[in-house]
């Protein structure tokens, strides 16, 4: 199935602004200056394209599936405490570069029962201490099956503005774009004991069509 959940225009809306101020930049530097010294600023369109693209995905229905919430790397999967709901969950994080699609897709179809924010520091998303000290906006999703899962979209070093379209009572269909985090950031899942992790530390994966763990 792929994602028709969001009109996609191959670049995210978000961008749409930086985009042609840089485009709008290059195009002035070349005209005055030329093209040698217009280079930097044609490189930095490029940048700023490639950072905003927003490609529509295949979406696996299984209905046990836990999608990727996010393109980006495994950097957590463990077993912790949910600082949200306070239960003891299976917590798997991606960490999102520069270079990666940033925005933000549901793991699981359900409903929002809850949106919390919290302000906080800008510390490298890669950390595991960006989970407790950085600004982060989670969603508790309750899904079609009622089990329950945390996701916490979370600012990294140079991410200074999370995006989350969604509140309390919005039905979210899995891999259904839902928000967006600007420059480096990272996305941390906390899922019910008892899940089953398809992934491993460190590998790559991509928004909705990567599959990240197995409800119990």
């Amino acid at each position: 199935m792929s994602d028709k959940q969001y009109p996609h225009p191959i670049l995210a809306r978000e961008g749409w602004p930086f985009i042609a101020i840089a485009l709008a930049l290059a195009l002035v530097v070349n005209g005055a200056a030329g093209w040698a010294w217009a280079l930097p600023f044609w490189i930095l369109l490029v940048f700023v394209v490639q950072f905003f693209r927003d490609p529509a995905r295949p979406i696996p229905q299984d209905p046990k599936a836990v999608l990727s919430p996010a393109d980006g790397r495994i950097v957590a999967i463990e077993p912790v405490r949910d600082p949200w709901l306070d239960r003891d969950t299976v917590k798997i994080s991606v960490f999102m570069n520069v270079f990666n699609v940033h925005s933000n897709r549901s793991p699981v179809d359900g409903e929002v029962k809850q949106r919390w924010y919290h302000p906080g520091q800008f510390v490298n998303a890669a950390l595991d201490k960006a989970s407790v000290e950085n600004e982060r906006n989670a969603l508790h999703i309750r899904s079609r099956d009622g089990h329950d899962i945390t996701c916490v979209q979370v600012a990294g070093l140079v991410a200074r503005r999370i995006l989350c379209y969604v509140e309390s009572g919005a039905k979210l269909s899995r891999g259904q774009r839902y928000g967006f985090i600007r420059f480096g950031s990272r996305v941390d899942l906390y899922l019910p004991v008892g899940t089953r992790a398809r992934v491993t530390i460190g590998d790559k994966v991509s928004a909705s069509s990567t599959i990240l763990a197995e409800l119990p």
